[in-house]
């Protein structure tokens, strides 16, 4: 595989696209400030604009090829100024392919390729946005060849095996119970923050605000019926997100298989697995669902997606152990975790009156009676830290540790104990008063860090996780920890 191969041609239209994009709001701006008389200067300017993007696109697709040679992935590219990228195999820690409309309509895939350091460009280390299935696999085939020595042995139906397959229940209830309403609502009013130039928002307004004081009803209303187009639209955003989403465990890695209009499958190498993180949202916990994420060593600065993968999208929590502890079986899926200790809970309830108190003062001052109404923001705050106080827990075991915390939104994440990067133990004042404790623990994701805390353990138990990680330290590196 050392000649230089090319892109498919479509690649060009990909990347004028991509360069398009820029141009649309800036067009939109100039068309509208304009005059009639100018329109004829604004459409030349535009297809001008448009037929440059296009010459552009096609000359990056010709000066971009690609070749396998010594052990090494090698790219040249750029217009005016030639670029050499050379990235050996040993680096790759993940080859992902998606298929948008254009890849679909053509029979392509595009091919993103993460290593160890990651990337600082656009997407990752390297993306070749247009290349056919078999290529595609041939790459995949030709690096897992190289990277076991030379010698690749066909997968067989026994080496692939299926571990979870989304099935339209399940998909249901995920898009029911997701968050995307907010995503909707922001980015619409992200758009018409763009468009504040040539949309007379204060004449709009000033009109709008005689109306409404006469429709009140008719807002709530129409403030309702938006509300339920966002949500069907997040609704349809997610099916389409997550429609055939499948993992299969082949081999040594994973392969996660997503996407209706655009169909992506990622790779993720077992033992780049830092940890496993369990998220239940309010509403999914009240079902017994949750969704599993991987924090992997994978991904890039700019490439969130490598390192936080979504492992299983929604999933009975009681089922996690049967399905993933098969296949992943040196983690242990707990559900029994201890309790930080009852002295904590007071702790827990002041710490949510540090808002709550001042607010409750300040409203009994100014609206007097009705002030006390507040009161109820204080009981809600301390029911809500109550929650948080009996989510918190923790699990130590002999390879892996364990932490639950979270009122909301209850994360439940299991580190094994070689993957820790480091460990924070901090005490206040006040929690040395009542022998208790705050710990945090570090594991690789990506190019950074993620986080997993424990606020208000017993200093006895906080000790023993210390004494825990310690030795591990003291076995691997000579030091203490």
């Amino acid at each position: 595989m050392s000649e230089a191969k090319r892109l498919h041609p479509i690649a060009s239209v990909i990347h004028a696209g991509k360069r398009m994009r820029n141009l649309i709001l800036p067009g939109i701006a100039i068309l509208f400030s304009g005059g009639r008389k100018d329109l004829l200067i604004v459409l030349g300017i535009s297809a001008a604009a448009v037929l440059i993007t296009l010459i552009s696109g096609i000359w990056s697709w010709l000066r971009y090829t690609y070749r396998f040679e010594q052990d090494e992935l090698r790219i040249e590219y750029g217009i005016f100024i030639r670029k050499k990228r050379y990235i050996p195999f040993e680096r790759i820690q993940s080859i992902d392919f998606t298929e948008g409309i254009l890849q679909q309509i053509f029979g392509l895939v595009k091919v993103k390729i993460e290593t160890a350091g990651g990337g600082g460009d656009e997407e990752a280390e390297a993306v070749l946005s247009a290349i056919s299935k078999e290529e595609a696999q041939s790459i995949q085939n030709y690096v897992t060849a190289v990277k076991n020595g030379g010698i690749h042995t066909a997968n067989t139906s026994k080496e692939h095996q299926p571990i979870y397959e989304i099935s339209m229940q399940q998909l249901f209830i995920l898009s029911l119970t997701s968050g995307g309403v907010g995503v909707v609502i922001s980015a619409v009013f992200a758009l018409f923050s763009q468009l504040d130039d040539f949309i007379p928002y204060k004449r709009l307004f000033g009109n709008l605000e005689r109306w409404a004081v006469h429709n009140i009803i008719s807002i709530a209303i129409l403030v309702f019926i938006g509300f339920f187009i966002a949500w069907i639209i997040s609704l349809i955003m997610t099916m389409l997100k997550y429609a055939n989403f499948t993992v299969i465990k082949s081999g040594k890695e994973l392969i996660i298989s997503q996407g209706l209009l655009e169909k992506r499958r990622i790779t993720i190498p077992i033992n780049r697995i830092q940890a496993i993180r369990i998220i239940e949202n309010p509403v999914r916990r009240v079902l017994g669902y949750g969704t599993i994420f991987i924090e992997s060593a994978g991904g890039s600065v700019t490439n969130k997606e490598g390192a936080n993968v979504t492992l299983l999208p929604i999933v009975r929590v009681k089922e996690v152990r049967s399905i993933l502890g098969v296949y992943l079986p040196e983690f242990h899926f707990t559900n029994s975790f201890k309790p930080v200790p009852k002295r904590a809970m007071l702790r827990y309830i002041i710490r949510s009156w540090y808002i709550g108190v001042p607010v409750v003062i300040l409203a009994i001052i100014f609206l007097k009676k009705w002030g006390l109404l507040f009161l109820l923001l204080l009981a809600l705050l301390s029911y809500w830290a109550f929650l948080k106080y009996k989510a918190s827990g923790w699990q130590m075991e002999e390879r892996q540790l364990s932490f639950r915390y979270g009122a909301g939104i209850r994360k439940t994440i299991f580190m094994k104990k070689d993957k820790i990067q480091s460990m924070k133990i901090k005490e206040s004042y006040f929690q040395r008063k009542k022998d208790l404790g705050t710990i945090e623990t570090f594991v690789k994701s990506g190019m950074g860090l993620s986080m997993g805390t424990v606020v208000d353990m017993d200093r006895d138990d906080l000790e023993a996780i210390w004494k825990w990680y310690s030795r591990n330290k003291k076995n691997r590196d000579g030091s203490t920890g």
